[in-house]
């Protein structure tokens, strides 16, 4: 790599190193694996506000494209399962490379040491299978496994560009890949509301599933697995962690507003739940097994409720600024804000306890979310 390209490296190294949970070996393998040799020519920016994303385009504007491969910004390289032109800036993200942050963050919960045997779910551009690779070295292996065709085929090209070596799969990777197991370590780089048992089924005893755990509820949150002898897994939610959910896990669209519902007052503002912190959304979340998010307009602040499992089922608690009194307007007969309210005031109870406190056990029949301790079930599911 020539001096310049070296420099942009070292910057992203340093980013890296910064945060206190990231150790060296994980600074490493990106000062050693090059991410613009991973992101097309034409892609998207993608900013935590979703109106400032942009497109950067190596030809026309080469120094806006490599400030960017090397900045801390997620980059997108799919829109809408490929159906949507990338410089339309607007669809849903479907494939990209991750911001670099949250890729070092599960890399280090991870931990993968040299000749371990690995599993990849969603190969994305290819960086992270490279970044793994080099990590696990010349005795290791990684098993890479993408479900789209497209992605993995240029995945693949990606990775024997940089000489790193893993076997790129096309397939579901909620079923995991058999064929390479037993694994030390997987490593999920899409959403997940529920783990797939085969993941754990696929673990040796011992062995680590890292994945982000996106429930649908406020904050998205990192999980750390170790699988057990008895076939289980246990672990907890050590941070924050956001990715583009598994195409098998998507939510459902909901049926739209026919003028059905009804409106009522609620003494509890929005935003009590719409910006509750991460420990009580976790606690919602498998308390009432509901989904929520928030829309800001320009005069108003609202706090979407969601049954992912009846779309003729949500309600929406809305305060306009001015307002002393706060209404919500419910379609379909569960009270889904009155159960998320309680849900919460029960949070408050427990102390407000911190999503460090929480975690999960995995069997072949269910997945449980607990507080402090695996008897301490607040769900069952």
């Amino acid at each position: 790599m020539d001096e310049v390209i070296v420099q942009r490296v070292e910057r992203l190294v340093e980013y890296v190193s910064g945060f206190e949970d990231i150790q060296g070996f994980v600074a490493e393998a990106v000062r050693a694996v090059p991410r613009h040799r991973f992101i097309p020519d034409v892609a998207l920016a993608a900013p935590s506000d979703p109106d400032h994303a942009f497109v950067i385009d190596r030809d026309s504007d080469p120094d806006t494209w490599w400030e960017t491969v090397y900045s801390p910004t997620p980059i997108v390289t799919q829109l809408d399962d490929g159906d949507t032109d990338i410089r339309a800036r607007v669809g849903v993200y479907t494939s990209s490379s991750s911001a670099p942050s949250t890729v070092a963050h599960l890399l280090q919960l991870l931990n993968p040491e040299p000749g371990d045997q690995m599993l990849e779910v969603g190969t994305g551009t290819g960086w992270t299978a490279a970044l793994i690779a080099h990590l696990v070295g010349p005795h290791g292996r990684v098993t890479s496994i993408e479900i789209d065709e497209v992605v993995a085929e240029q995945a693949a090209k990606n990775l024997v560009s940089v000489g790193m070596h893993a076997h790129v799969v096309v397939g579901d990777g909620a079923d995991g890949c058999p064929q390479g197991a037993p694994y030390d370590r997987v490593h999920v780089t899409c959403g997940i509301r529920t783990v797939p048992y085969a993941w754990v089924e696929q673990c040796r005893p011992g062995g680590v599933i890292v994945a982000p755990y996106c429930p649908g509820f406020g904050d998205d949150h990192a999980l750390r697995l170790v699988a057990l002898p008895d076939g289980t897994a246990i672990g907890r939610f050590p941070g924050h962690a956001s990715y583009m959910m598994m195409r098998s896990q998507r939510p459902a669209s909901y049926s739209p507003d026919d003028g059905s519902g009804r409106r009522y007052p609620t003494r509890v503002h929005p935003r009590t739940i719409g910006l509750a912190p991460p420990g009580a959304d976790l606690a919602m979340a498998a308390v009432t097994g509901l989904y929520a998010h928030i829309s800001r307009e320009e005069n108003r602040f609202l706090t979407y409720v969601l049954d992912p499992a009846d779309p003729g089922q949500w309600a929406v608690a809305v305060h306009e600024r001015g307002n002393p009194e706060h209404t919500v307007y419910q379609m379909g007969e569960r009270p889904l804000w009155e159960e998320v309210c309680d849900a919460y005031f029960q949070w408050l109870g427990w102390g407000e306890p911190g999503r460090d406190r929480f975690g999960m056990t995995v069997t072949p029949e269910e997945q449980c979310v607990w507080l402090d301790t695996p008897d301490q079930v607040l769900n069952r599911g």
